[in-house]
């Protein structure tokens, strides 16, 4: 995921709100949404390429999603970061998952975590080894650390709050995720990848022939813990090809 935004415990019908926007190389190949054929029973997105995911839930409850940390001439990686969220849902217990993060980090290019064991949210980043446990309260998240006021991390975050205060709405939370405003040249962040790519890059849904957003996640928790799962798939023009939901409950004896 590139952009992310989520509502934890600030709702008594919702527990948790969560939208993401998947920003990706158009050529890179990657299946929609789908429930895994593997002993987790991981429902998520597969990147065809590294074998990984960016966001995904499992049948006990288990959430989680990692974006890029965005730096520029950073070296290629030892391993692919889409198995930063496969590997917690396949059941690597809290603590060894921290202790793992620590270990490993260095195998990894920049990123950050976030996750749900079904009781508590964490977050970790590898750059400044980063890790919290986040209290109630709302989130957002690009490609440098938790709440860094990036202008569509700080836009998003304000849309979400907004939002949350009027009836719900499926279609009214996608698309928040649909803001193609681009943040002004004085406002843009240097990550060392150039004032145009930071251009192209700011606003919250990117539309580019070669890179852009290519789909929205929405995920909600109610207070029974019965989750639905919501993935829109975007084409390069930015038109929606394809929406695919889910809604299942926790298996607590699984």
């Amino acid at each position: 995921m590139c952009l992310i935004t989520f509502a934890w415990r600030t709702l008594p019908e919702s527990p948790l709100v969560f939208l993401g926007n998947r920003d990706e190389f158009h050529r890179r190949p990657s299946a929609p949404a789908h429930w895994w054929d593997n002993p987790a029973g991981i429902l998520a997105g597969r990147d065809l390429q590294a074998d990984g995911t960016w966001l995904g839930l499992n049948r006990q409850g288990r959430f989680a999603v990692v974006t890029n940390f965005r730096e520029g001439g950073s070296e290629p990686a030892k391993r692919s970061r889409g198995e930063l969220v496969t590997r917690f849902l396949e059941g690597v217990d809290g603590d060894a998952h921290w202790n793992s993060l620590h270990e490993q980090a260095d195998d990894y290019a920049g990123f950050n975590l976030i996750f749900y064991d079904g009781e508590s949210l964490g977050y970790f980043s590898n750059r400044g080894m980063h890790r919290r446990s986040l209290e109630p309260g709302l989130y957002a998240l690009s490609n440098h650390f938790l709440d860094t006021p990036w202008p569509k991390v700080t836009r998003l975050k304000k849309a979400l709050n907004e939002q949350l205060q009027l009836r719900w709405s499926e279609e009214a939370m996608l698309d928040l995720m649909r803001d193609r405003q681009p943040a002004r040249d004085e406002d843009l962040p240097d990550t060392g990848i150039g004032k145009q790519w930071e251009r192209m890059l700011s606003p919250a849904f990117i539309v580019n022939e070669e890179y852009g957003t290519r789909c929205t996640s929405l995920i909600r928790q109610d207070q029974h813990g019965e989750f639905s799962f919501t993935e829109r798939s975007f084409d390069r023009d930015g038109l929606p090809t394809a929406t695919r939901q889910f809604t299942f409950s926790p298996d607590q004896d699984t």
